[in-house]
């Protein structure tokens, strides 16, 4: 069974805004179910709404949450969306809390089949969604030189991109990369041997920047902040874990912007005044502990930022 991160943390996080009878929380990224499982429990009165664009997770999610029947409903759909569903299944279109917990699940990340792990010998598939998008063996047969290189670079931090995407373009032509076990073999002969002995696998930011290119998981997280932070009520919390640079690096950018007092100095205004619509709930990220990291190893690159909503959000970019 999915083991959640930082649990506790998150959920009294989420305490003071959705503790009250009639409270509704979205869980944006309900993978296994493991975080809306701990909310339900911990807070009785609480309705939870799931948001996953993986149809497995939503079945597999939903029989897990079959005890909390009434208090919890699942959408299909990605959580950029966030705002359509708040609107359909908040008190007067708003709700009281987000939680968004980024990034690969459990669930994928685990499924062999899936193509997301280089540890295992699958199709390359990478797909959130199976049933929309093109799968990661698509994307590497299509893409030219210069677009490959800007994938791994960007998305990846891969400072071999450019060999990385040379060697997949001169090869794809005699044999299609169609398995994982493919692309790491190529990934490892074309990065240096002294770079290869350190960092652990040399895959691990070629995948990573496939995955959040057949995804489009940071476009997806750059329209899905705003619209969150809109759904919510004055009062209600906005909780996010980033477990990559790239996602809590838009989530900083965010955070930071809405808390940021913007009245123009030598105006009388009372001492605490702030025109920010948001506060910060965490000072810089909040990473696991010792304990956490021996519960669940997965936590080990988590950072976890909140705030509160003050103000009606209006996205100030």
């Amino acid at each position: 069974m999915h083991v959640p991160v930082l649990l506790e943390e998150c959920l009294a996080m989420l305490a003071p805004a959705v503790s009250h009878p009639g409270a509704v929380l979205v869980d944006a990224t309900l993978g296994m179910g493991g975080h809306t499982e701990g909310a339900l429990t911990r807070f009785p009165d609480l309705h939870v709404v799931g948001i996953d664009r993986d149809p497995e997770a939503i079945t597999l999610a939903s029989a897990r949450l079959a005890p909390f029947a009434g208090r919890f409903t699942a959408v299909n759909t990605t959580y950029d969306h966030i705002d359509e569903v708040a609107a359909e299944h908040g008190t007067d279109g708003l709700v009281d809390g987000v939680l968004m917990d980024l990034g690969v699940s459990s669930l994928q990340l685990d499924d062999e089949e899936r193509g997301f792990s280089y540890a295992h010998d699958a199709p390359l598939d990478m797909r959130m969604d199976p049933t929309s998008g093109i799968p990661a063996s698509e994307l590497l047969a299509t893409a030219d030189e210069h677009e490959l290189t800007r994938i791994l670079r960007t998305y990846g931090e891969e400072r071999f991109a450019q060999r990385i995407a040379r060697l997949v373009v001169a090869e794809r032509g005699t044999a299609p990369l169609t398995r994982t076990s493919q692309l790491a073999d190529l990934v490892r002969r074309a990065i240096p041997a002294p770079a290869r002995r350190t960092g652990g696998n040399p895959s691990k930011r070629t995948f990573q920047a496939l995955r959040v290119a057949v995804n489009d998981e940071l476009h997806i997280l750059e329209d899905a902040l705003p619209r969150a932070l809109t759904s919510v009520r004055v009062g209600g919390r906005v909780v996010v874990e980033s477990y990559q640079s790239l996602e809590d690096r838009i989530v900083k950018a965010v955070f930071r912007e809405g808390s940021r007092d913007t009245t123009p100095p030598g105006l009388p205004v009372m001492p605490d005044h702030t025109d920010a619509p948001l506060r910060l709930l965490t000072r810089g990220a909040g990473r696991a502990d010792q304990a956490e990291l021996v519960r669940n190893p997965r936590s080990a690159s988590v950072r976890l930022r909140g705030v509160e909503i003050v103000s009606p959000w209006r996205n100030r970019s």
